[in-house]
């Protein structure tokens, strides 16, 4: 009898064991929530002294506690870590803030994350600089990038679409507001055009004007054409497109402008130099530009298309270096973007101050996206592996970068809610004339059920 149950002692206990590194696997979500939580705890709350002291985070205690200890129980001091919060589990990890010592830093604690992600059994630790004296502490338990869901609170908005999950757990919000323009690089299949579906289905319910160049004859940008105010499908409607969108920027400054004729006594909150300070009954809409495929627009067959080259080239760059202010902003795409290009893509690219770099095919192409704003992005950009499409390296002028994957949205769910939002898009008179026709979609009728017919 007692062999008996020692043997289903042993076979539960590997039944658990095997369960355990199923979900673990399978389910690392679910695992996390049942075992991950409570053995992390545990191991940080018995390791945490000895693990800031092998990290070099501790610090030589004050006097005044060296002398007390003595005073009290004639034992020597030990080296103090930072003071730890409250541990504050998460769906995805652990939160924790410290308050760091005095001659101490954040960049001291981000230098021993890759110590501290072994020492305490999770997948990665990330740092964030809360105050001065106080940093937070993310500890990620699994890989959220394996399988992308986003966060319920993702902080959109007006002109804020959350479009990916960064690797620390957090929402990857596209601000046009703090990031007016931005260049999307990557390679076929790397998930660009995910970036791009997911961008527009969260602009589509938000009173913005959509306007797209799409060289490929629009096969990227159709599906979406019931929410975009104009679409240019090849070269020569793209040459029309732009001199009007110049001429709507101009048309703006021209607005802003007649705000500023400032008369003695003026309230201060009166007085603006972009459309956001004009009153909302006579703010225009603001309006954002995608661009895919951009070196369709740099190349050119023969000599006599230069000029028209030229001219578009020149217009994107002024809308570039002055439609920030008018409420005009760019989604520049493309699978390579460099001096190759020709006469003004340098210039342009200068200008796109967010930067997304998927999968690309060689270490130059990531350099043309994240070398001249984040180098450390480069090695990342390059050795993002090919399954796993919408994973990208996302970096800004202001230095910083961090890895991102985009969730998995159909086409026909992005079309589906361009669609319902269709009566969203603003009127902008100038773009009638280059607004795409889009046929009504056929209702379904429900087809009659019929008996099969019997075997012979």
């Amino acid at each position: 009898m007692t062999d008996l149950m020692t043997v289903a002692e042993v076979g539960g206990s590997l039944a658990a064991i095997g369960g355990a590194a199923y979900a673990r696997h399978a389910h690392p979500a679910a695992y996390w929530s049942t075992v991950g939580i409570p053995a992390s705890v545990v191991r940080l709350l018995a390791s945490y002294s000895s693990t800031m002291d092998a990290c070099g985070l501790t610090v030589e205690p004050p006097r005044w506690r060296v002398l007390a200890v003595r005073a009290t129980t004639r034992r020597e001091t030990r080296p103090v870590p930072p003071r730890r919060g409250l541990i504050r589990p998460t769906a995805t990890g652990l939160r924790m803030r410290l308050r760091l010592a005095p001659g101490q830093e954040p960049a001291d604690v981000a230098a021993s994350a890759e110590r501290l992600r072994h020492a305490w059994g999770v997948h990665a630790v990330y740092v964030r600089d809360i105050k001065p004296g106080i940093v937070e502490l993310r500890l990620v338990g699994f890989d959220v990038l394996h399988k992308v869901r986003m966060p319920r609170r993702s902080g959109g908005g007006l002109l804020r679409v959350p479009v990916a999950l960064r690797e620390d757990a957090t929402a990857f919000v596209r601000d046009y507001r703090a990031v007016p323009h931005e260049l999307v690089l990557g390679a076929t299949l790397s998930g660009k055009s995910m970036y791009l579906r997911n961008l527009i289905a969260g602009l589509a319910a938000q009173p913005v004007v959509l306007v797209g160049i799409d060289c490929k004859r629009g096969v990227e940008l159709s599906p979406f054409a019931a929410r975009f105010s104009a679409l240019a499908t090849d070269q020569r409607q793209a040459a029309e497109l732009l001199p009007v969108l110049v001429s709507e920027m101009e048309d703006r400054y021209d607005l802003i402008k007649a705000r500023q004729g400032i008369a003695p006594g003026t309230p201060d909150e009166l007085i603006t130099s972009d459309i956001w300070g004009v009153p909302d009954e006579d703010r225009p809409p603001p309006l954002v530009l995608f661009i895919d495929e951009v070196a369709e627009l740099f190349l050119v067959a023969s000599r006599k298309d230069e000029d028209r080259r030229d001219e578009m080239v020149t217009q994107l760059i002024r809308l570039a270096q002055l439609g920030r202010a008018a409420g005009i902003y760019l989604e520049v795409c493309g699978q390579r973007f460099g001096a190759e290009l020709g006469k003004g893509a340098t210039m342009l690219r200068a200008q796109l101050t967010g930067r997304v770099c998927h999968r690309v095919n060689d270490e130059a192409s990531a350099k043309m996206a994240l070398g001249d704003i984040a180098p450390e992005a480069v090695y990342a950009a390059c050795s993002i592996p090919a399954e796993r499409p919408g994973l990208a390296a996302v970096g800004d002028t202001s230095g910083g970068w961090s890895r991102i994957r985009t969730p998995h949205l159909t086409l026909a769910d992005a079309a589906a809610t361009c669609r319902a939002a269709a009566h969203l898009a603003p009127d902008v008179p100038a773009l009638a004339p280059f607004r795409p026709s889009t046929p009504p979609v056929p209702a379904q009728s429900p087809q009659p059920v019929t008996a099969p017919h019997p075997a012979p």
